[in-house]
């Protein structure tokens, strides 16, 4: 069973590029007393992730500050320096880009899916999350091929109604 709207974020970690290399990031401590939107894409540099996903939440992120997001984070099954460089190439400065390499976050929380069809091995699905104080407040997860619900523009919409 996939995680659901009042569930706490379950203990684990993500991998972080910082100015001195990778660092661990504990999720308990990352969500602690804040408002966070945590977005999930299959991979770095696909085709909708590159064009549409990760720029709407870089494009809208000032906007989503005023609704009282602390922080905007990019979660995918890639490694850390393939979450790095993808940061880099899209100039997303202003977004957390947290590597799950071993997808251990995404399996925790139900949403893991088979890509080994498209020979891209196990992913996590498409979804956006917000979570205040590491409890989740909202949770938008596209169909599997879909690109819709987890988009900045929707989660905007959503916060705004």
């Amino acid at each position: 069973m996939s995680i659901q709207v009042g569930d706490r974020l379950p203990e684990g970690h993500f991998s972080q590029m910082r100015g001195d290399g990778p660092v661990t990031v504990d999720i308990s401590t990352y969500f602690a007393n804040r408002k966070i939107i945590l977005f999930s894409v299959p991979g770095a540099f696909t085709p909708t992730c590159s064009n549409n996903h990760l720029p709407g939440f870089i494009q809208n992120y000032a906007r989503f500050k005023e609704f009282g997001i602390d922080a905007v984070a990019c979660t995918a099954v890639n490694d850390v320096f393939v979450m790095h460089a993808w940061e880099l190439s899209a100039q997303a400065g202003s977004i957390d880009m947290l590597a799950d390499g071993n997808g251990s976050f995404i399996r925790s929380i139900g949403l893991e899916m088979d890509s080994t069809a498209f020979d891209m091995g196990y992913r996590g699905r498409r979804f956006a999350l917000v979570a205040d104080n590491a409890v989740v407040t909202h949770l938008f997860i596209d169909a599997v091929g879909a690109f819709h619900v987890s988009s900045a523009e929707h989660v905007l919409t959503e916060l705004s109604g």
